[in-house]
């Protein structure tokens, strides 16, 4: 059976950011997996989102530019179905190794992955209203 690992690390592509001697394990899981699997799903996050809220009855869509903003945050940050939904969608875009890595520091590591999925869906705000 063909190993599936070197197949994922084609498709996600380089770390994003800055990895240093003097990075934690945390910074270097975020920069090295956790950027390229957000960046490489971003098209898919954006319309999971959207079909979440025309199914939450299209209450985002009449909110404020600022109500958006925090409607994103709350509903990741609240809806534990959803958000474990979303994390499914990263974490099956991890190599075996980082699989191991990250139950080693799953909780940290999930705020971190929930915190910068939040700030991708808001900077693409424009995106999800169209």
């Amino acid at each position: 059976m063909d190993n599936r690992d070197p197949h994922v690390l084609d498709l996600r592509g380089e770390a994003l950011g800055i990895i240093t001697n003097q990075s934690s394990s945390e910074e270097v899981f975020q920069n090295k997996t956790l950027r390229p699997i957000l960046k490489m799903q971003n098209d898919l996050f954006i319309q999971v989102f959207i079909n979440y809220t025309i199914k939450q009855k299209n209450a985002f869509f009449s909110l404020t530019p600022d109500k958006k903003l925090a409607y994103i945050e709350n509903v990741i940050q609240r809806d534990i179905k959803f958000r474990n939904s979303l994390k499914g969608m990263v974490i099956a875009w991890f190599t075996l190794e980082e699989y191991a890595d990250y139950i080693q520091n799953s909780s940290n590591l999930n705020k971190r992955m929930m915190n910068m999925l939040i700030e991708r869906l808001k900077s693409q705000i424009q995106l999800i209203e169209a």
